[in-house]
């Protein structure tokens, strides 16, 4: 049991410890002497009485409450993040190809062939499969962040889709596979925390490539937040070029040269052995990406009521618990009530 203080304590207890240590003198002063009628004042069995009033109603004060449990209480649905990796190893061309696309207005069509190109349309098409889903995008590439907040708006998620682009080539930072990591924990620890009866799926759609010589950190951390997903792996083993990014939308901009052969273009490898690791990590299938093929098998095994029949779905509460507080004041009114009255009619009766 705990209290809900919807009168301040200090308040209860300036109002009350006053009232109660009279009431207790009062009764402790009666009970030191022989009762005598002739003597004005009221008996230490009144004073008590009252003494127990005060502390009742400073109970119904405090407002007392109990933990109540409410089966199926909670929002129950599904939240799904697009964990992104749009560095520049994204844009090596060994994916598809698939539908032409305009990567700027005036722009002619270009073959689809980028490891990005594979992230925009498995991210527009897993928003076809979970259609009553709520989405959310982290991106990184030399930062991580939440680029698109839980929203159930699919068109959000398309235009955001349709318009990310590799990170600037001269910005870049090196790869690290788990650069989104704190930012993605943070937003499922918030996301269970507001509504924890909810199923949160985790897509991670990275090639795998790490180039710095960090020790990636480990998502088994996030597991126990997840109930479901996919890592995604994009790029081949024999890898590919990369085009430059400058931050303007030239389907013909130059490749990244070679470190060590700037005559010749650099090749971006895809690491599936990395992906792996994630994926066993945060306990969700690794699945290999090599063109525009169908997303539903992905989430066909998604059984929300199944899912949630581990109790998430009970919404934990606290009922306030006044009543028999009240009783209990309104029995000890109606008894000083009646010797109120009792004590006036013999007083009458007297005169």
């Amino acid at each position: 049991m705990s209290a809900r203080t919807v009168v301040p304590v200090l308040v209860v207890l300036l109002t009350a410890v006053p009232i109660l240590a009279l009431c207790v003198g009062a009764a402790l002063r009666a009970s030191g002497r022989r009762r005598d009628p002739a003597v004005p004042g009221a008996p230490a069995r009144t004073w008590w009485r009252r003494t127990a009033l005060v502390l009742v109603l400073a109970v119904v004060g405090l407002t007392p409450t109990v933990a109540a449990t409410q089966s199926g209480g909670a929002r129950v649905g599904v939240q799904v993040w697009f964990v992104v990796d749009r560095t520049g190893s994204m844009a090596a061309e060994d994916w598809g190809p698939g539908d032409p696309v305009v990567r700027g207005p005036g722009l002619p069509p270009v073959p689809a062939v980028q490891r990005l190109d594979g992230v925009r349309h498995d991210v527009v098409q897993l928003t076809r499969d979970l259609p009553s889903a709520f989405y959310s995008v982290v991106a990184f590439a030399d930062e991580a962040g939440t680029q698109l907040p839980l929203t159930d708006d699919t068109t959000a998620v398309r235009s955001w889709a349709q318009t990310v682009t590799q990170e600037v080539t001269a910005g870049s930072a090196g790869t690290r596979r788990d650069r989104a990591l704190e930012v993605l924990e943070r937003s499922l620890r918030d996301a269970q925390d507001r509504d924890p009866g909810m199923v949160r799926l985790v897509f991670y759609l990275s090639d795998g490539e790490q180039t710095t010589e960090d020790e990636p950190g480990s998502f088994t951390a996030i597991a126990p937040l997840v109930d479901g997903g996919a890592v995604l792996g994009y790029g081949t083993a024999a890898g590919a070029p990369m085009r430059q990014h400058d931050g303007s939308l030239d389907p013909d901009a130059p490749y990244i040269p070679d470190p060590q052969d700037p005559s010749r273009p650099a090749l971006s490898y895809a690491d599936e052995t990395a992906l792996r690791e994630v994926a066993a990590e945060l306990g969700v299938p690794y699945v290999h990406r090599t063109g525009p093929t169908s997303t539903a098998d992905l989430v066909a095994d998604v059984d929300v009521a199944a899912i949630t029949a581990d109790g998430r779905a009970d919404l934990s509460t606290r009922r306030d618990l006044v009543w028999p507080f009240a009783l209990v004041a309104g029995a000890l009114l109606a008894i000083e009530a009646w010797t109120w009255a009792r004590a006036s009619s013999r007083l009458r009766g007297r005169r």
